[in-house]
């Protein structure tokens, strides 16, 4: 199904002074075979994440043929609002994910559940042996052991992911998390968890809750038709009461989104030594 018409998304890419622009996926990200060849991983903490911060994107990606997955790290069972819901929030927020990405046309068979629990990721940092119903692959569990096999599986080209800058714990321990795991994906470690990445893909700092600490060099501007999907697909949370106030910020600040781009950020020692000649 397509959703938008031809050149629902406008792209600018700031580099130094100079704003490139572009009007498709192809221009702003030039490859071989083209967008369409590739896969894009969007990692969300908390199911609302993806759509709040990177909801254009997504929804551009869809429509240029990227093969688009989606991984919700945590079940949102922290994330209730009233008494009644408490017993029933994880059921709730899994029935309203499939409903917002459905609405940004994506498929319930492109979002994978990884099940660690809501505000609890920090005692899932790392890598252990896996004990019974401990979510596991290879027989260990742990964030870094999750990611790896996920990014090994699914090999994407780009993968888009809660800013460094954001400090909920959940969303800051998704970020650290995931980016030595592409360390680790890229490596000859954990043999049992895939093949090696051939490279490491580049990196997309969405902004959910605080500004970006270092300033966005992307924005994505959407048409009226898409600034509405991605408003309807924030508002399918209707459970999420906390979330009011982005909603708001979403609605005053109209069919925009902005991220931060970037490689990979590999030690590279050599860039210090003029510093010190």
């Amino acid at each position: 199904m397509t959703l938008h018409r031809k050149n629902a998304f406008q792209f600018t890419r700031l580099v130094g002074d100079v704003k490139e622009r572009f009007d498709n996926l192809d221009g702003l990200m030039p490859s071989p075979a083209g967008v369409a060849a590739e896969t894009w991983l969007f990692v969300g903490a908390h199911d609302d994440d993806v759509c709040i911060g990177a909801g254009f994107s997504l929804m551009a990606a869809v429509q240029a043929g990227v093969d688009v997955q989606v991984i919700i790290v945590t079940d949102g069972r922290m994330g209730y609002c009233t008494a009644e819901q408490e017993p029933h929030i994880v059921d709730i927020r899994h029935r309203e994910t499939l409903a917002s990405f459905a609405i940004l046309g994506l498929p319930a068979e492109a979002i994978t559940f990884l099940g660690y629990p809501d505000n609890d990721l920090a005692a899932w940092q790392g890598r252990r042996k896996a004990r019974a119903q401990d979510p596991t692959h290879g027989g260990y569990t742990g964030l870094q052991n999750s990611f790896t096999w996920h990014l090994r599986r699914l090999r994407p080209h780009r993968v888009f992911i809660p800013a460094e800058s954001d400090t909920h714990p959940d969303h800051k321990i998704t970020y650290t998390e995931l980016m030595i795991s592409i360390f680790h994906a890229t490596g000859a470690i954990w043999p049992e968890l895939g093949l090696p990445l051939d490279d490491a893909p580049m990196i997309y700092e969405a902004a959910i809750y605080e500004n970006f600490r270092t300033p966005p060099n992307l924005e994505v501007r959407a048409d009226a038709d898409a600034f509405q999907r991605r408003l309807q697909s924030v508002l399918a949370y209707e459970s999420q009461g906390q979330i009011a106030g982005v909603i708001a910020e979403i609605e005053a600040l109209g069919p925009y989104e902005y991220l931060y781009e970037h490689a990979f950020p590999h030690y590279a020692p050599g860039q210090y030594r003029k510093m010190f000649e």
